[in-house]
């Protein structure tokens, strides 16, 4: 069985690769128009009009798609804020929360993609991009993962 030290730097490891992909994500959303400027509208339509579940296409329509560019940009801010976040290892815990509901939200606008009267496991199944992410960022939450290799154990040691 592995000591403590090992799982959290395996941890560490996940965090800083996970960190990656969510730096590229608010990058393109950030500093390109594509996505607040046309993209994320798109998405939106669909979600509200197929893979979204019921209670959560009235929020769509209404609070997000006519503030859209706006949302975008937040959403690209917030998934740099994640990725930075992770990277340096600073502000994990509250990083984490957030990438948590960014990812409850995202399961929640696709939860119906592959249709209603299905397999319970195909819905599951189709949140593969979704929902493990939300559970690393559980695990990156409840191991404080910045204090290995990251700026939040360097705070705390000083």
């Amino acid at each position: 069985m592995p000591d403590g030290r090992v799982v959290a730097r395996t941890i560490s490891v996940v965090r800083i690769a996970t960190s990656v992909f969510f730096i590229l994500f608010g990058e393109y959303k950030l500093f390109g128009p594509g996505f607040s400027h046309g993209g994320f509208q798109e998405y939106l339509r669909g979600y509200i009009e197929g893979s979204a579940v019921g209670f959560y296409r009235p929020i769509l329509a209404h609070v997000v798609l006519p503030h859209a560019v706006l949302l975008g940009y937040t959403v690209g801010a917030v998934e740099m804020f994640i990725g930075v976040s992770l990277l340096l290892g600073i502000w994990v815990r509250a990083a984490s929360v957030l990438g948590v509901l960014h990812m409850l939200s995202m399961t929640l606008a696709t939860w119906w993609e592959v249709g209603h009267n299905v397999p319970v496991w195909r819905y599951f199944g189709a949140e593969l991009d979704h929902l493990p992410m939300l559970l690393l960022f559980v695990i990156f939450y409840a191991s404080d993962a910045g204090r290995v290799w990251g700026l939040d154990g360097w705070r705390l040691r000083s």
